[in-house]
């Protein structure tokens, strides 16, 4: 051993030879399509690349030197850079082999490469991608002194090294395993200096998660073709996480609200100004920004600051905490009780008005709104007040879950976009002066822990760039609030924190220097001393009459920014309040009473998913972002505007999955199936063991499910909604395109709508529009490619207009015209269409083939016959002109909004039956939750 140490440090020591530019030469690239066929690991790699595609892994040139191998061609030339002429690195781009997605002729398997009768034994095969390179690493190894493997430290990089042993007939006791935190040149040398054999443990908790996620989407999605719908499929850990976005969902439509009212006050330290800030406050919150909506709450603080003013809340009347509010369970009018308080804080001429809100739920049914006169001779003067020392402790650097949180709060990245960033920042980038550098630290870590050095510099850091001021006496150590995190792996973190990011702006592209801002702030934050703020509290009460109205005013101002100078003071909705003294009077020139309702649980946004999938022990720091870009692709949810909401596919599948696999899909059990890979990683459990009593329960679950469960088109849902042809109650039903509402006499009477996300029919809608065919009416309708018009006398006139994406007229293209040409690609017939720049030929095949022909490559009597065929044609084909129903031409992009007709939509009656029901449930759902709050024990 001490004479390879010898052998690494003086190799690594030499100066940079041939051999290493020639392993340092762009690769071919390939083409992008395989990007797709390999695993989210290279997929990482491919777009670290900028795009460009894959890399081949070169073939090494120099006999006896030693062969290094990594994941990536970027990881390889940063590493290239710092091991001497003695090395030659290649790249396996990311994994060689894997499991067969196809069973062999005459093996039957259920579950293709895995013998689930002996043992659970794995047979795998090179990528058919990976041949090539699978080939050249062979052949470099066959004529290298030495083979050391360098892929990433995770489970998923021991398992590659490990691949990459079996392929080059290397066992795993005599493998030369190197693992480095950060790519620098002491991380390296250190590694090459210290290798360790292959941690089978580690390879053998890989293999039993790829072989678990293997046995439940090969047997699990069967299943789902056969009661649900052909083509879906199911995932171990991805089902479990649409189940927390389908039960947050149905967590919303259940929730009924509480009511509650608050009073604030506007008061002012001029009592003689009052009159005049009450217009100018009126006219103030009257402005609207572009998006319709008035002032934002930190912009009103800024306002009262402006004018001397300041903003105070109702807490205490008549010597008692102030608290008005009903429940769900038992609702009531609080109108008058409102009315007392309002005209104790200084209000007259009261008025209390209601309006029936149809899409409320209990005290939600009715809106109340209160308005009233301020008493011009209302005074309040200053009670007490209290000051506050109060601090503020920097939060702990990055770990993967916290750094795609913040990711996605700050920066608007998904976390696949933050690990492909990140990824690209680890393995080094071209900074001028220093060559291919590693910026950060290891990005898949559940760890806080900051090593030594790491400390020992940026402490040194903080003291001579801020100040000792700046610099706590000892420390800052944070540990991680999950309890399975991996200790001995380091947090995230810039590899030299003098690399400032303003210093590197021109080598990194516009989301790498966001995302190593990003991290580079917290790295040094955290280190730094706590931020002071003085925080006050001020009470007033009524002074010019005795009616027991306290109102509360507070604030805070920073007094030490601390760790905030670095990651600088985030805006917030507190305001700072002005100098005041003990009895000092105040004027008032505005009073709200305001109505409130309690909100439902927020709808999870990718960052608040994230964070639940690591507090629920759901998968791994490094399987989150895919997680979450699977269950999106498999259309089980959507996001919009930034939140996850649950498809009806997503809800039929995860109900039919709990259904026949309860154990499977619940939370707990997930959680322990992470822990027992752990077991295996850390104390060598056993890993066949495990796979055994898992498929044990499993099987006996799929064949009861595959027997006695339903089939999902066969199920009904009420609805509350009565058929508008038959007058029957209607229930929702499940079809291709998802849930939609039906006649419960079926097929007597065969209504049917679509419907939106919360259950309401998607009724046609007239349009001012007259069908160019037969001169009907036409009407707006939606299917599961979006709205379109269609005639009144649809299905017996078949005409259609689609609408673009902006919900705009698109006027259909006239038929092409097949001509006697064929195609350069495969030799099928072209279409002739005029365009804006005349004649153009396309396959009459396409979109299957995208061939095209130059109408100038045509000879001059071919483009004279085919020109007169495409004019007689058009003649036949005239285009289509749409008009209103006062004969005016409609243009093709006029907005569908200019053509609706008011009332052009009638809504579906409530049948009578369901609307005692609904009550009768909101009560229950109601008192339920009452009864939950009582039961739950204190604090």
């Amino acid at each position: 051993m001490k004479k390879a140490t010898k052998k690494v440090a003086k190799a690594a020591s030499a100066k940079p030879p041939k051999a290493t530019k020639v392993a340092a030469k762009p690769a071919k690239k390939v083409a992008k399509a395989r990007v797709a066929k390999v695993s989210p690991r290279t997929r990482t790699v491919a777009v670290a690349d900028e795009g460009e595609g894959e890399a081949e892994a070169p073939v090494a040139r120099g006999k006896g030197k030693q062969l290094v191998i990594v994941e990536s061609p970027a990881k390889a030339k940063t590493i290239n850079k710092y091991l001497g002429p003695g090395f030659v690195v290649q790249a396996s781009v990311g994994h060689i082999r894997d499991l067969p997605t196809k069973s062999a002729k005459g093996d039957k398997q259920p579950v293709p490469g895995v013998d689930i009768e002996h043992g659970f034994k794995p047979t795998y095969e090179v990528l058919a991608s990976k041949s090539k390179t699978v080939a050249d690493l062979k052949k470099a190894a066959k004529g290298a002194s030495d083979v050391w493997f360098a892929t990433d430290l995770d489970r998923e990089g021991e398992a590659i090294a490990w691949h990459l042993a079996e392929v080059l007939g290397i066992k795993p006791q005599n493998a030369k395993r190197v693992v480095f935190n950060a790519i620098t040149q002491q991380a390296v040398h250190k590694a090459f200096a210290n290798p360790r054999p292959i941690n089978v443990d580690k390879v053998n908790a890989q293999q039993a998660r790829r072989i678990l996620d293997r046995i439940v989407g090969y047997q699990a999605s069967p299943l789902l073709w056969k009661k649900v719908s052909r083509g879906l499929s199911a995932g171990r850990v991805q089902s479990v996480a649409v189940r927390l976005v389908v039960e947050r969902e149905r967590e919303i439509a259940a929730f009924v609200p509480d009511e509650r009212w608050e009073i604030g006050a506007r008061l002012s330290l001029d009592p003689n100004a009052t009159a005049t800030l009450a217009a100018a406050w009126a006219q103030f919150l009257a402005r609207l920004d572009d998006k319709n909506r008035g002032p934002t709450l930190k912009l009103q603080n800024a306002w009262l600051a402006e004018h001397q003013a300041l903003d105070a809340e109702l807490v205490e009347l008549g010597g008692q905490r102030f608290a008005l509010a009903c429940t769900a369970s038992e609702p009531r009018d609080l109108s008058a009780e409102v009315t007392r308080a309002a005209a104790a804080v200084g209000l007259v001429d009261i008025k209390v008005s209601s309006r029936d809100n149809p899409e409320g739920k209990g005290p939600a049914r009715t809106v109340r709104t209160l308005s009233g006169t301020v008493d011009p001779k209302l005074r309040y003067r200053v009670r007490s007040m209290e000051t506050k020392r109060t601090s503020s402790r920097s939060p702990g650097p990055f770990i993967t879950s916290s750094l795609q949180i913040a990711a996605a709060n700050q920066l608007s990245f998904t976390a696949q976009r933050t690990m492909r960033t990140a990824q690209s920042l680890y393995e080094g980038v071209n900074v001028p002066g220093e060559g291919q550098v590693g910026l950060i630290t290891y990005m898949r870590t559940d760890s806080t822990n900051l090593s030594g050095e790491a400390l020992e510099q940026i402490r040194g850091f903080v003291q001579r760039s801020f100040g000792a001021t700046y610099l706590p006496e000892k420390p800052n150590i944070f540990s991680s609030s999950n309890k399975d995190a991996q200790e001995a792996h380091e947090a995230i973190r810039p590899t030299d924190v003098a690399r400032r990011p303003e210093d590197l702006r021109e080598a990194l592209s516009e989301e790498q220097f966001k995302l190593y801002n990003l991290i580079w702030q917290r790295s040094v934050a955290c280190q730094m001393s706590p931020a002071q703020w003085d925080a006050t509290s001020v009470l007033f009460e009524r002074d010019d009459q005795k009616t027991g109205a306290v109102l509360r005013a507070s604030g805070r101002v920073l007094v030490f920014d601390g760790f905030l100078r670095v990651l600088g003071v985030q805006a917030t909705d507190e305001q700072t309040l002005p100098a005041l003294v003990q009895e000092q009077k105040l004027g008032a020139f505005a009073i709200d009473a305001v109505q409130r309702f309690s909100a439902p649980p927020p709808r999870y946004s990718e960052a608040s998913l994230v964070k639940t999938l690591e507090s629920e022990g759901i998968g791994r720091p490094s399987t989150y972002a895919s997680i979450i870009g699977v269950i999106q692709e498999r259309k089980y949810v959507e996001q919009l505007d930034r939140r996850f909401y649950a498809t009806d596919l997503g809800e039929v599948v995860t109900d039919k999955l709990i259904e026949a696999f309860r154990e499977l899909m619940d939370v707990g059990y997930t959680r322990s199936m992470e822990s027992e890979l752990d077991e295996i990683e850390d104390k060598g459990a056993d890993w066949q063991a495990m796979l055994r009593k898992f498929y044990k329960g499993f099987s006996r679950s799929l064949a009861t499910a595959s027997d006695t469960m339903t089939h999902a088109k066969a199920e009904v849902q009420p609805s509350i909604y009565k058929c508008p042809k038959c007058g029957a109650p209607t229930s929702y039903r499940f079809g291709k395109n998802g849930r939609f509402l039906s006649c419960t006499r079926y097929p007597e009477c065969d209504y049917a709508a679509p419907i939106t996300r919360d259950g309401r029919p998607m009724l046609p809608e007239r349009v001012d529009v007259i069908c160019p065919e037969d001169g009907s009416d036409m009407e707006l309708r939606s299917s599961r490619f979006g709205p379109f018009l269609v005639s009144v006398q649809y299905p017996k006139v078949k005409f259609t207009i689609n609408l673009d994406k902006r919900e705009q007229i698109k006027y259909p293209t006239p038929p092409a015209l097949e001509v006697d040409v064929a195609c350069p690609k495969c030799g099928a017939p072209l279409n002739l269409r005029s365009g804006r720049r005349g004649p153009w030929l396309g396959c009459s095949k396409f979109p299957k083939c995208r061939g095209r022909l130059a109408w100038t490559a045509l000879d001059e009597a071919t483009q004279a016959e085919l020109g007169k065929q495409l004019a007689t044609h058009e003649k036949a084909h005239p285009p289509i002109v749409l008009r209103r129903h006062d004969g005016s031409v409609i243009p093709e992009g006029t907005p569908i909004t200019t053509l609706q007709i008011p009332g052009g939509i009638a809504e579906l009656e409530i049948h009578p039956a369901a609307l005692a029901s609904i009550k009768a449930a909101e009560l229950a759902a109601a008192a339920g939750a009452a009864a939950a709050i009582a039961a739950a024990p204190a604090g």
